[in-house]
């Protein structure tokens, strides 16, 4: 995509006057695979796992590979499990191409009681192996209408709309069809109010990725810095653009870094900016039974226990949980 300049982007688009300030959305709402939501109703919320996931890549995906009976005899228990621990929310963050399934997944949200948020948009990352051929082809405003159909008319003739865009880069700098993408996600953003959240891992991308949103008028504080990735100073310095920082690889074994990141974060005013969660799962198509599905109780045993250890307390721990996940994932368009 040749670069444009702000100036063409706002001829093009047409949007008001931009402002420094978010719009809020009136009453905050999102919506479910079940259908809208105010945020109000949220409640403990992880913002980044996987109910399936199909690596096959997207010339030879199809929702032939699984069964829903199989797939939901496999997942509903670990539904269930953390429901049992006061989760309320769970953000299903498997693109298109790569095993969303949002027929499946209003399946399993009407099983478990939880509610579950799907997404639009496509996934760069891994060397472009999970992008459909026209990704390569269409321009930003086309990709766009394609995710903003999503929105407007519901994923695949099911009705049900996504909660966010979901879109992904390579951990370096930008290449040209990634910022494509990132340049779509911003016009979608700007029709539907849906929060961008782009797997990105290092700094490097993510500055990239603030400073095309910026240049289009986005606000970052509509854009999620997924696996967020580095040193807790690099961490605090891409927040200071107002974008959400996502610790979303929450294990066994990293409980202690998180710990520090979480504290730093905290000491330096941005736990307002935090999310959790354990990026698990989940059923791997092809594997017998499934694969090995990992669980998504980590932070409920673990991770929390561990910050109160360190002086967190409930206040912030439903800062973390709840507050955060409500305001990251309103509806809303944000300008700046």
């Amino acid at each position: 995509m040749n670069q444009i300049s702000r100036r063409q982007f706002l001829a093009t688009w047409g949007a008001a006057p931009f402002i420094a300030a978010i719009e809020p959305a009136d009453p905050p709402y999102t919506y479910s695979v079940q259908g809208k939501i105010p945020v109000s109703k949220l409640g403990t919320t992880l913002i980044h796992e996987h109910v399936l996931v199909d690596f096959i890549g997207a010339e030879k995906i199809s929702p032939d590979r699984w069964k829903h009976d199989e797939v939901i005899a496999k997942v509903l228990p670990y539904l269930l499990e953390i429901k049992q621990r006061g989760i309320r929310t769970l953000v299903e963050c498997t693109p298109a191409f790569i095993g969303r399934d949002v027929s499946l997944l209003k399946k399993l949200s009407e099983r478990s009681g939880l509610n579950i948020l799907t997404n639009t948009g496509y996934y760069g990352a891994s060397d472009n192996k999970y992008l459909p051929k026209w990704a390569f082809t269409e321009t930003a405003e086309q990709l766009a209408s394609r995710w903003i159909a999503e929105f407007e008319k519901g994923v695949e003739g099911t009705g049900i709309r996504p909660g966010f865009i979901k879109t992904g880069v390579n951990s370096g700098a930008l290449s040209e069809l990634h910022q494509k993408l990132i340049w779509a996600a911003a016009i979608t953003h700007l029709k539907t109010g849906l929060t961008i959240c782009s797997h990105t891992g290092p700094a490097l991308p993510a500055r990239e990725e603030i400073e095309i949103l910026k240049t289009s008028g986005v606000h970052p504080s509509a854009f999620v810095w997924v696996h967020a990735n580095g040193s807790a100073e690099e961490l605090e310095s891409v927040g200071r653009s107002g974008c959400w920082i996502s610790l979303d690889g929450v294990n066994a074994d990293n409980i202690s870094k998180h710990v520090d990141w979480i504290t730093f974060l905290k000491n330096k005013g941005r736990l307002g900016q935090v999310l959790i969660s354990h990026d698990a799962g989940w059923y791997r198509p092809g594997e017998p039974d499934g694969g090995e599905f990992r669980g998504f109780t980590t932070i409920s045993n673990k991770l929390v226990p561990a910050l109160k250890a360190q002086g967190l307390t409930e206040a912030d721990i439903r800062t973390l949980m709840v507050a955060n996940p409500a305001k990251a994932f309103a509806i809303s368009i944000r300008k700046g």
